[in-house]
């Protein structure tokens, strides 16, 4: 999971990913995740709590390291209301 996020570019490393997950700020399919090591599954709707924003989005595909910016398009789409 915080892997993800790290790739992703939601968190800027691996430990402020963690973060956000241990503080209850990480929902996957509505369920909220305290466990940094819970699997991601092509699919799964993810609810990101940030600073200043929520960010939901649906996992699409995985990365071995953290993508460049544009790349990031390939393992997440929005999620509309």
């Amino acid at each position: 999971m915080d892997k993800w996020l790290c790739y992703a570019r939601f968190a800027k490393t691996r430990t402020v990913a963690q973060s956000l997950v241990e503080g209850g700020k990480v929902r996957i399919n509505r369920e909220t995740v305290k466990s940094s090591s819970r699997m991601v599954r092509a699919d799964d709707v993810l609810t990101i709590r940030l600073s200043r924003d929520v960010k939901v989005v649906r996992v699409i595909g995985f990365a071995d390291r953290r993508v460049s910016p544009p790349e990031t398009a390939t393992l997440y789409e929005a999620v509309t209301g």
